[in-house]
């Protein structure tokens, strides 16, 4: 039962990790077909990647989807959202 876990997680991190390559690859194909030659695929992905972070950052809402960090029992403040 274990390994059939273990095979389980695996799949579903591959499928996980590869769904924006295949959309990228997918967005690509249709470009192609059309006719035009774009070969900065990868670096669209990247800047989009860093521009998303970059804005959820700076517009707070990362720092509101992201849980608080557990803290001791011994700490009376709650964890503060802003």
């Amino acid at each position: 039962a274990a390994a059939v876990n273990e095979l389980e997680a695996v799949l579903l991190t591959i499928i996980t990790a590869s769904t924006p390559l295949l959309l990228a690859a997918i967005g690509e194909l249709v470009v192609e077909r059309s006719g035009v030659l774009n070969l900065g695929v990868e670096g669209m992905m990247i800047m989009g990647a860093v521009s998303g972070f970059a804005a959820a950052y700076t517009s707070g809402s990362l720092r509101r989807a992201w849980p608080c960090r557990r803290r001791p029992a011994s700490a009376s403040r709650s964890c503060s959202r802003t």
